[in-house]
C-alpha cells in the first residue's frame, strides 16, 4: 500500500494515513473485507514510527470504516458494519458548508457544487 506522506504539511501524518485509506476506499481501490498491512508493516513502508499508523488504525475503527481483530489484523469493514457518518465527519462537512456560506455561495449553490464534486469522483 503506497501512501503519499507530506511530512512537511500542516496535517498530521496520523490523519494524512487515514484520510489517504478513507479516500482510497471511496474509490474503489480499497474493498470491504480487503486486509491492511499490519501496523508494523505500514510503518516501515513508510518510514513513521508504529505509533502514528496505531493512532490511525484506531480512528478508522472508531469511525467504522475498518474492523480488526487479533487474528485477521485490520480490514475494511463491510457496509453493515458501517453505520454512516461519524460526529467527527459530520462537523468538519458543518465546518465546510460554513466555509462555502462565508465565501458568498446560497444553500443550492452549495448543494450543487457539493453534487459535482461527487458526480467527478474521489480523486
Amino acid at each position: 500500500m503506497l501512501l503519499k506522506l507530506d511530512f512537511a504539511a500542516d496535517v498530521p501524518i496520523y490523519m494524512q494515513i487515514r484520510n489517504q485509506i478513507v479516500l482510497a476506499a471511496a474509490r474503489g481501490e480499497l474493498m470491504p473485507g480487503d486486509r491492511l498491512p499490519t501496523v508494523r508493516a505500514l510503518a516501515e513502508e513508510c518510514g513513521v514510527n508504529m505509533m502514528t499508523v496505531s493512532k490511525a488504525y484506531q480512528l478508522l475503527r472508531q469511525e467504522g470504516v475498518i474492523a480488526t481483530d487479533r487474528r485477521s489484523g485490520a480490514v475494511m469493514a463491510r457496509p453493515a458494519e458501517n453505520a454512516g457518518p461519524g460526529k467527527e465527519t459530520l462537523d468538519g462537512l458543518r465546518l465546510r458548508l460554513g466555509e462555502l456560506r462565508l465565501a458568498g455561495l446560497d444553500e443550492d449553490e452549495a448543494v450543487a457544487l457539493c453534487r459535482k464534486l461527487y458526480k467527478e469522483g474521489i480523486k
